[in-house]
């Protein structure tokens, strides 16, 4: 596993936060938190949602050893791994929401994208270029062509 935040905690108590944070996230689809814990918990819904798509038997086997509850594995399987089919990345969006009154912690909600009742609205995902001709280094250009005379072609026979 890569490098984590520590966010202040033993191993056992973060991974445990994380795992929940995790399962509500993907149950609720819009959990507030600070923004540390939502920086990280965006790395890790993402790679469960990836494992939601893929939808092998290894996959699932993977996301119930880290998420907890079948319905919300049911969810992650079913409903989240189809409104995701056709994106490639970035499932969550963090928005920043205010300063937390005791501790003046930033907190952050974080939620899946694509959703009704959304906070702020998704963009439209960006256009395709067209696809191009494969380049032929034998072919002139199109600047040739234009400034440079045409060519004037030998003949074989000698005009005397």
């Amino acid at each position: 596993m890569t490098k984590l935040r520590k966010l202040n905690r033993p191993t056992g108590h973060r991974m445990s936060m994380l795992r929940t944070l995790v399962s509500q996230l993907i149950k609720h689809e819009r959990i507030e938190t600070t923004v540390a814990k939502a920086k990280e918990i965006r790395r890790l819904a993402d790679n469960m949602v990836q494992l939601g798509k893929e939808g092998s038997l290894c996959a699932s086997r993977r996301a119930a050893a880290f998420v907890r509850g079948d319905d919300v594995i049911h969810k992650l399987f079913s409903e989240l791994a189809y409104r995701y089919k056709d994106r490639a990345g970035g499932y969550t969006r963090m928005l920043r929401t205010r300063i937390r009154v005791g501790d003046a912690a930033p907190m952050a909600y974080i939620e899946f994208i694509d959703r009704e009742n959304e906070l702020r609205q998704s963009k439209p995902p960006t256009p395709q270029p067209p696809q191009r001709a494969p380049f032929d280094p034998w072919t002139r250009s199109r600047l040739t062509r234009q400034f440079a005379p045409p060519k004037e072609e030998k003949s074989s026979d000698p005009e005397i």
